[in-house]
C-alpha cells in the first residue's frame, strides 16, 4: 500500500474509533415506508421513514409522476446542453416564471440542484473586497460557497442578530467612503452581503428574517435567504419563510429547492431580474453545466400544483411537526425551540440531541428496533458535543405511528448501552 493509502485508511480508522465513519446504507423507499440493507446483507422489515425530507409526500405523488412520464414520452431523457449553448427549452422559461410568482419575485432560474443554486449565486455576486456575513450554521453548500467566491466571510452565532450587527458596524465604519452609518456604499467600496438559512436543517429553528432586512437596510447590504427547508412548508401559499413572516417582497435573493418539500430535484433562484441577468451571466455553475432534464422540470410544476390545491398536507404536516414537538418536549428531550423571538412556527425537523455519537448511534439503533428510520447526525455535520438523531416529520403518518413513535422515544429516555 502506497503511504498516500496508508493515510487515508489511517484516516478511516480514526473515524471508526470516535463512531464517526460514515457508510452508505441501501434503503429502497414506498412511500412514507422504506427497507434498509445493513453491511451483513440483512434487510429490515418495513421502518416508518423518519429520515427524508419528503415532507409533503411528494416523491411519489400520481401527479408527479404521470407528469414526468408525459414529459419523457415529449421531450426525451436528456438535458442535451448548457442553457447558453441550445440547451434553454421552453419548459426551461415556463417553470422559471411560474417560481417566481410563486416566490412573490421578478424573475427565477432554475439549476440541477439546490447546492449548485448556492454555488452559483454567491460565486456570481460576490467577490474579493466583498463581505459575507453569515449564521454559523448555515447549510455547507451556503459556507462553501461563501469561501470560493473570494470574499471575506464572517460569521455570527446562531440567531445572533446583534452580534451581526457588531460585525457590520465595524466592517461599515472602517470601509472609505463610508462616513457614518446609513449611508450608501461610496463608489469602489467592497459590496456586503448577509446569508441566512429560512429553516436550519439540523436544529429545526428560523430565522428573524423581518429584523434581518432592517439590518440589511441599514447597512446597506444584500439579504441572501436559502429556502431549502421552508419552501412548500411555511406561509400561506406554502411559498416559503419569508410569505409566512410577510416579507416576501422585501428578501433581495431566495435560493429554493425542489428536493425537500417539493420532492423532486433542483435548485431554484429567484430575485430581480438584474440579478437573476447577473447569474446566467456570471455564474460558473450555471455557464458550464448541462441543462435539468424535462422530466425534472415537470415534477417540479407538478409539485407546485399540487402545493396550490392541496393545502390540507401543509395543515397535516404543521398540526403532525407540533404535537410530536410538544410530547417530546414534556418527556425532557433537549429539542430546540424554533423562534427566538416568540413567533409561532411549526418546522418538520426535530432535533433529539443527545451529545456524543455513541449515544446518538444507540439512540438511531433503538428507533429502527421498533419499527423506524431516524439517522444519527454526528460531527462534522453537527458541532462537537452535540450528535443527535434528526426526526423529518411527513405529511402521511398515520396517527397510530405517530402514538407508538412518542412511546418509543419515552421508553429510550432511560440510558441505552453505546452501540
Amino acid at each position: 500500500m502506497s503511504r498516500l493509502l496508508h493515510a487515508l485508511d489511517s484516516a478511516l480508522r480514526d473515524l471508526e474509533q470516535r463512531s464517526l465513519r460514515r457508510r452508505l446504507r441501501i434503503a429502497k423507499r414506498a412511500g412514507r415506508h422504506v427497507h434498509v440493507r445493513d453491511e451483513d446483507g440483512t434487510v429490515s422489515s418495513p421502518l416508518v421513514d423518519l429520515s427524508s425530507n419528503d415532507y409533503l409526500a411528494l416523491s411519489d405523488h400520481a401527479h408527479l409522476k404521470r407528469t414526468a412520464i408525459d414529459a419523457i414520452n415529449e421531450h426525451g431523457v436528456g438535458g442535451r446542453a448548457s442553457r447558453l449553448a441550445g440547451g434553454h427549452a421552453p419548459f426551461h422559461e415556463a417553470l422559471e416564471h411560474r417560481f417566481a410568482r410563486f416566490k412573490h419575485a421578478e424573475a427565477a432560474v432554475l439549476f440541477p440542484t439546490g447546492f449548485m443554486a448556492n454555488l452559483a449565486t454567491l460565486g456570481a455576486l460576490a467577490g474579493p473586497g466583498d463581505l459575507i456575513c453569515m449564521d454559523k450554521l448555515n447549510h455547507a453548500s451556503l459556507i462553501d460557497a461563501a469561501r470560493a467566491s473570494g470574499a471575506t466571510v464572517r460569521t455570527f452565532a446562531h440567531l445572533n442578530y446583534d452580534q451581526l450587527e457588531r460585525i457590520l458596524h465595524r466592517a461599515y465604519c472602517s470601509k472609505p467612503g463610508r462616513p457614518g452609518l446609513g449611508a450608501h456604499s461610496a463608489a469602489g467600496a467592497g459590496k456586503t452581503f448577509i446569508v441566512t438559512d429560512a429553516v436550519f436543517s439540523m436544529d429545526g429553528t428560523a430565522a428573524g428574517l423581518p429584523r434581518l432586512i432592517d439590518i440589511a437596510v441599514r447597512f446597506d447590504a444584500m439579504l441572501i435567504v436559502d429556502e431549502a427547508h421552508a419552501t412548500g412548508v411555511l406561509g400561506p401559499t406554502g411559498a416559503g419563510l419569508a410569505e409566512h413572516q410577510g416579507v416576501a417582497d422585501r428578501v433581495d435573493v431566495v435560493i429554493s429547492t425542489a428536493s425537500k418539500a417539493l420532492g423532486g430535484l433542483g435548485g431554484i433562484v429567484s430575485a430581480r431580474q438584474v440579478v437573476i441577468d447577473t447569474i446566467v451571466n456570471c455564474a460558473r455553475a450555471f455557464i458550464y453545466t448541462t441543462a435539468v432534464p424535462p422530466a425534472q422540470v415537470a415534477a417540479i410544476d407538478a409539485a407546485l400544483d399540487v402545493v396550490r390545491d392541496e393545502p390540507a398536507r401543509r395543515r397535516r404536516l404543521q398540526h403532525l411537526a407540533a404535537l410530536v414537538r410538544e410530547q417530546l418536549t414534556k418527556q425532557g428531550w433537549a429539542v430546540p425551540p424554533v423562534s427566538t423571538t416568540g413567533e409561532l412556527i411549526t418546522t418538520p425537523m426535530i432535533p433529539l440531541i443527545v451529545g456524543d455519537a455513541d449515544a446518538a448511534l444507540a439512540l438511531s439503533a433503538h428507533l429502527q428496533d421498533h419499527g423506524y428510520l431516524a439517522t444519527a447526525i454526528r460531527p462534522p455535520t453537527v458541532p462537537p458535543g452535540t450528535s443527535r438523531v434528526r426526526l423529518s416529520v411527513r405529511t402521511d403518518l398515520e396517527d397510530d405511528e405517530v402514538t407508538r413513535l412518542v412511546n418509543v422515544l419515552a421508553d429510550a429516555r432511560t440510558p441505552m448501552p453505546s452501540r
